[in-house]
Order: structure tokens, then sequence, then C-alpha cells
């Protein structure tokens, strides 16, 4: 029995690619390894190195017709693979603006968006109006955490919504925890910070923390990985170039870009994980990957990490360095609570895993497919 086949559509700039592959990237990888309910197909942007080989996968060549930006080409193109080869579902990932022209492209197929980033801060979705409009008019509107949910509806009315497919969810990242590289027998005496290296992701707050705590933590390192953008091209920013010297005086090791593999396997080996988020994290992938390694979790509670994390790690004030370091201290001077915290979040990640999550992406398919109303048509009322 064949399964219905599932159109996914990246953002125009998430390479489909182990090199380069950012965090929505990676999560459509890993779900569309998952086919036994649907058939999934993702499309993207043309990438430069090899796409991943595990999942099917279709470019989407723009080209210079018809004359508008890049965003908009994208979409044509995208377009033109649906029409060449129309699945049962599309689901966009990320992006407002393009599910809505892919529903009006596409009335008879059911088009779907999932939102990694707070919709607020979205073409087509910055305000309550734009926001109703995207719920009535797509099939499903699927969260990565409640708390982007929330986002969603401030200010929207949901007593009308057409059907309960179109009432949106929250479908958590997950993880393939069968994917998680083994931890060694002793972790290393490892302080680790893992991400994008800008403000926003707290990178000041953990250099300022470890040169308080490592002149007291004989045999300790501090270690972070990441770039202001993913991939191996990431710019030497302005605020990176001035954190350089900060991170050299206080001993941390820069390592800059490192493909997804490496993180994970230093994830694996550190002793202790820092998420020191100043924004309102979305999700908050790192902090599920840092507990499904057995790292000791800090992390700030804002945006959804309070969802991902609830009481397998320790809540830190990411504005607050001396705090942080006097809890890395503490941390590392008690070898029973590190491993606690470790064996705290290896259990809290199983409720990501990936079987979890899938099923009930595919419940949400189901839902969908028998919805009465397909997308791009706005009921009355």
């Amino acid at each position: 029995m064949s399964h219905p086949p599932v159109a996914i559509v990246l953002p125009y700039r998430e390479y489909f690619s182990p090199g380069a592959a950012g965090a929505v990237a990676l999560l459509v990888r890993r779900l569309a390894t998952w086919r036994e309910g649907f058939a999934p197909t993702v499309i993207g942007p043309p990438p430069s190195m090899p796409p991943f080989a595990d999942v099917p996968f279709r470019p989407a060549r723009a080209t210079w017709w018809p004359p508008a930006n890049t965003a908009r080409r994208y979409g044509h193109a995208v377009a033109r693979l649906i029409q060449a080869e129309p699945p049962a579902l599309i689901e966009v990932h990320n992006r407002p603006e393009l599910a809505l022209f892919l529903a009006r492209r596409f009335p008879r197929i059911p088009v779907s968006l999932f939102l990694h980033n707070d919709p607020q801060g979205m073409r087509n979705a910055k305000t309550p109006a734009e926001r109703t409009r995207l719920l009535h008019t797509l099939a499903a509107v699927a969260n990565a955490s409640a708390w982007l949910r929330g986002r969603l509806l401030e200010g929207v009315p949901t007593h009308n919504l057409a059907s309960p497919a179109r009432d949106p969810v929250v479908l958590h990242n997950c993880l393939d925890l069968n994917e998680v590289p083994p931890s060694p027998p002793d972790r290393e005496q490892t302080i680790l910070f893992a991400g994008r290296v800008v403000r926003d992701k707290g990178a000041d707050t953990f250099v300022e923390a470890c040169a308080a705590a490592l002149p007291h933590l004989p045999g300790w390192r501090a270690v972070m990985i990441g770039a202001d953008r993913f991939g191996p091209d990431s710019p030497e920013t302005p605020w990176i170039a001035a954190l350089r010297p900060r991170a050299a005086a206080a001993k941390v090791e820069m390592w800059g870009y490192r493909p997804h593999a490496e993180v994970m396997a230093a994830m694996a080996r550190a002793a202790i994980i820092v998420v020191p988020s100043r924004w309102p994290e979305p999700f908050g992938l790192t902090a599920l990957e840092a507990m499904a390694a057995g790292g000791a979790l800090l992390c700030a509670p804002r945006g959804g990490l309070p969802e991902v994390f609830g009481d397998a790690g320790l809540a830190i004030d990411p504005d607050n360095p001396a705090t942080l370091a006097a809890t890395i201290r503490e941390l590392a001077a008690n070898p029973a609570r590190l491993a606690a915290l470790g064996e705290a979040g290896r259990a809290r990640a199983r409720q990501f895993d990936l079987p979890v999550a899938a099923a009930r992406l595919d419940a949400l398919r189901r839902q969908i497919l028998v919805s009465p109303i397909p997308s791009g048509q706005v009921p009355a009322g």
C-alpha cells in the first residue's frame, strides 16, 4: 500500500545539506526519515554541497522569471516542482507568505504552515488580522512550542475556526535519540556553549561568566562552538571580532562553526552545557540536544525553553554573569549533582524522541486529509 506523498518546503535560505544545515533543515530531515504513514519529499534551495542522502530531495532552482525578489522567484520555483508532481499535502516551514502563495496556487491541495520563530516578526503574520487570515486560509498552523502558539493567537479570535485541524497545534521539535553519540565513562571537565555567537544567544554572558569561574576551577576548560550564521562561510562580524580578545583573556576557546555531528560529539563529552539566551527562544533545540547528550544543563527560562528543560536543568539569568559563574563553580565542585542533572536531562529528552514527534505529526496529517475544507478557501462569517 502506497503512502500519501507530502511536499515539505524549506525557507529559501535553509540549505538541506549536512555541511550547511540550520536548525529547521536538521529537524525536517529528521522527521522526513520517518516514513511509516506518509512519503515525504523535501523541497529547498539548491545546496552548494551534496544534500542529505537518506531523504528524497528536489532543488527549487529560481529562474529570471518572474522578475521579482529572490523569495518570490523561489516560491515560483517551488510551485513548478509541485505542479509537476502534485502531492497530497504541502507543508511550508517558517514562511507565511510562501504558504499563502502556495495555498492560492494549489487550492485543492491542503497547505500547512510550521512555525519555528515568532510569527509577529514575519511577513504576512505581524498583525492580528494577518494571523487571522493565516488560520482561516491554511489547512493547519503548527507551532514548535506553546509559547509560539500564544504569540500566534495574540489578538486573534478563534471561536469561528473552520475545522479542528485549523485550531493551531503545538508540535514540539524532536531528536532521534538513536543518533546521539555515546558519552565516555568520564565526561570532560568542559563548560560548553554551542549556538550562534551573537548577543541574543548570550555569548558575551558566557565569556564573562567563564572569566570569573575558570580561575577557581583547575583542570577545567571553556569552549564556544558556533559563528554568526550556520555554515563554514559565516562572516567575522564586528561583534565577534570584539568578543575574541575578551574570550582569549578569559581562556575561552572559540572553535567557530562546526558541522552538527561535531557539535553533538562535543556535547556528549562536556560536563556542563550552558544555554544563556537573552531573547525568547521559540523552542530551544540546543537545550534538548544538551539533555539528550547527558550534559548538566544551565538554561535561561525564556520563550519556549522552559517547555524543553522542565525541571531537568538549572534556570539561569542570562543578564547576570556573576550568578552564572557562581552556579558553574558550585556544579563543577559537585560531581554527584552533575551526574544527577545529566540523567534527568536524558530522561526528559525521551519525551521529544523522533517516534513520539512523528506520531503526532502523522496524526495531524491524517486529520487534515479528512478535513472538509481545503486550503485557500476562507469560510464565511
